[in-house]
């Protein structure tokens, strides 16, 4: 009787096949922007989007009208993080088969720095809208304000693995830029 895989390592290997077939087709893409400066560019507006976030949320507990700031900053972050995470090779969310042994490490480490990120500034949001909660007196702003400020939290630890992998990664080299010389 033969042994079927069960269904976890059925599913990594799924993730890895179709990691490794999405990053063909991206492989190529803006082969410029994949320098390690241009990714630190990239990584620093992603940041200030975030910052964005959390500026919007705070400001949302003294006026509802700095609500509508989500809707630029969500306009901004998507093309932004989305350039990112193909000028990175999406490392920071990639499966353990699609990396070597030197990637998975480096993987690992940003990941864990993206769990403390989040925990602590979830944390810091649960405890700011508790505090809040007994001395504010709209509430309604509080729950949004509340809700913006982890929601930028889970956002900035979700982002974090890739943001620290696109900064430390050196430059390619330049044979494995596809289509950099005809750029």
């Amino acid at each position: 009787m033969s042994e079927r895989p069960d269904i976890l390592t059925r599913y990594q290997a799924y993730r890895t096949r179709r990691f490794l077939e999405n990053d063909a087709k991206t492989r190529h893409w803006l082969p410029k922007w994949r320098t390690q400066r241009r990714r630190q560019i990239l990584v620093v507006a992603v940041a200030v989007l975030l910052f964005a976030f959390f500026v919007v949320s705070i400001g949302s507990l003294f006026s509802e009208w700095f609500a509508l700031g989500w809707i630029p900053a969500a306009l901004l972050f998507i093309p932004i993080w989305t350039a990112l995470q193909i000028v990175s090779g999406r490392h920071g969310d990639a499966p353990v088969g699609a990396l070597d042994e030197w990637e998975e490490q480096q993987r690992n480490e940003a990941r864990s720095i993206g769990l403390t990120v989040t925990q602590t500034l979830v944390m810091a949001a649960a405890f700011a809208s508790i505090f809040l909660s007994v001395s504010f007196e709209d509430m309604s702003r509080l729950a949004y304000a509340g809700g913006g400020w982890t929601l930028a939290a889970l956002m900035t630890g979700i982002c974090s693995p890739a943001m620290i992998l696109a900064w430390i990664t050196p430059d390619p080299e330049l044979d494995d830029i596809p289509n950099f010389d005809q750029q």
